[in-house]
């Protein structure tokens, strides 16, 4: 089962975890729901800030949103003009039975209790409908991202998704991968506030807190490829897994 105390500390940085967390491609978006058709229903699951709800709101479909965390919520409605989040998790749905054409999930599957959310999100798909985990995930095959994660305790990667998550049990058919690649464009301060956002800091002791921001601003000021420079490139591996309902 997963740790809720981290999964449910990202609302202490709603604000910053919006501004600083990097978007989804929209070819990968587009990929996760390639075939739903347009004007899609499509259920935004553990939506945090909306940052996937966006994107996919920009693609023309109808977007329910449900996260648990009240900042969270809080948020995503300062962001996103005329949508309110239900609250509700992935084990227990605040909606009706065969309403989604779609679900997605973008950054949260992980903090899933997976077997009784598998069950309820083919609940709220129609038969046929659409279940597409995204993350954003930082390209580890550069030297200095691989740093920035040893030191912020990041822990994921692509392979470890890929991995882990082969099943969405009995309910769904096989598991289909897409990859996409593109980078945010952030200054210094702002990696260090992005990683801000992560759970692992959120909970730490203050004094862990120190320790992480010491190295990071060290790995910042002295790695050849990092300074001297006004913005830094952060590259990203998007990896979608997508699976339609039985």
């Amino acid at each position: 089962m997963a740790d809720h105390t981290q999964a449910l500390s990202f609302g202490a940085a709603a604000a910053d975890y919006d501004r600083f967390r990097p978007r989804y491609p929209e070819a990968a978006v587009r990929w996760a729901l390639d075939g739903v058709g347009s004007s899609a229903r499509v259920v935004d699951l553990g939506a945090g800030t909306g940052i996937l709800t966006r994107g996919v709101l920009a693609l023309g479909h109808e977007v329910t949103p449900v996260e648990p965390d009240a900042d969270m919520r809080a948020q995503l409605a300062a962001a996103t003009p005329g949508l309110t989040a239900l609250a509700g998790g992935a084990e227990s749905v605040p909606l009706p039975d065969g309403v989604a054409d779609a679900v997605v999930v973008g950054q949260a599957y992980h903090w899933f209790d997976r077997e009784p959310a598998h069950t309820e999100i083919a609940r709220v798909l129609r038969p046929g409908g659409t279940f597409a985990p995204i993350w954003n995930m930082r390209d580890d095959r550069v030297d200095w991202v691989a740093e920035l994660g040893r030191i912020a305790h990041l822990g994921d990667n692509a392979g470890n998704v890929v991995e882990r998550y082969a099943d969405f049990g009995p309910a769904f058919g096989p598991i289909e991968l897409g990859e996409f690649t593109h980078h945010s464009t952030l200054t210094p301060d702002e990696i260090v506030a992005m990683l801000h956002t992560r759970s692992y800091w959120l909970t730490a002791t203050p004094e862990l807190r120190t320790t992480i921001d010491q190295e990071l601003w060290d790995l910042l000021a002295t790695h050849p490829d990092l300074t001297g420079r006004e913005t830094v490139e952060l590259p990203y591996r998007t990896i979608v897994l997508r699976a339609r309902r039985r």
